[in-house]
């Protein structure tokens, strides 16, 4: 077992940075990271770890513009972050991998979800605390006036506790959130894929109620909430790691 870094080219000619955890198994599980984070998250980590010890080859990687890989960060780019994911299957895909399961945490959660709407080569989709309806969350990132600074100024500064500047939000940015409706996208996802939501009950982020609306819509769903979790798991990551291989492993013996 191995851990090796592997640069991807996206369909911009962007490098994407990941971390392969490598057992030989044919089948490979894709751990994606969530809203300003980055590969070497804990959860991102640990899943990948869990995975490994299992004998599963796991690939942890940065979204454009996130961590090592190449590209801007953007406040939206839900879509362009599943063609990141894209660009990472088709390259598996052409070193005869097959991709088993897709895993993503926040908006990743979000973003594999997206993926599995549009592309249906995907068995085993997991959803780890992703948020149903985006037109929430953005006035507790970004403030309550951001809307008419940005009709003003086109764009909104978004600064850390110091007063640095941490990300900007372009109005083009802003309504590519706010178009991208994962109702409408979850009820594309094909039946036969099988979807685990996990959420933390004590997620200060997210609402725990996200989590049931995924599971009224999505076809072939399966829930579990994590008692007592927060956004990050942070006291829980175990009771997730053991939820998320349980499923992924369930879905290999299926395919068996």
């Amino acid at each position: 077992m191995q851990q090796q870094k592997i640069i991807i080219p996206n369909t911009n000619g962007e490098k994407l940075v990941g971390i392969l955890h490598e057992t030989g198994s044919v089948e490979i599980v894709i751990v994606c990271h969530g809203f300003r984070s980055t590969k070497e998250d804990n959860t991102m980590v640990n899943l990948a770890v869990a995975l490994e010890t299992e004998g599963i080859t796991a690939f942890r990687f940065d979204f454009s513009g996130n961590g090592e890989s190449e590209g801007y960060f953007h406040f939206g780019n839900y879509r362009s972050e599943a063609e990141d994911l894209c660009a990472v299957i088709q390259h598996f895909s052409g070193a005869s991998r097959i991709t088993s399961a897709i895993v993503g945490h926040s908006k990743g959660g979000d973003v594999v979800l997206l993926y599995a709407s549009k592309y249906h080569d995907i068995p085993t989709v997991v959803n780890v605390s992703g948020r149903h309806n985006l037109e929430r969350g953005i006035e507790e990132r970004v403030g309550k006036d951001f809307f008419d600074i940005i009709k003003k100024d086109g764009y909104f500064d978004v600064k850390n506790r110091k007063g640095e500047v941490s990300f900007r939000v372009t109005e083009e940015s802003l309504m590519d959130r706010l178009n991208t409706n994962m109702h409408e996208a979850c009820l594309q996802i094909d039946k036969n894929c099988r979807v685990l939501t996990v959420h933390g009950s004590a997620d200060e982020v997210i609402p725990v109620k996200d989590a049931s609306e995924f599971a009224k819509i999505i076809p072939n769903h399966k829930l579990h909430i994590v008692e007592g979790a927060n956004h990050n798991y942070t006291l829980h990551q175990t009771e997730l790691a053991s939820v998320v291989l349980a499923f992924i492993k369930e879905g290999l013996h299926k395919g068996a």
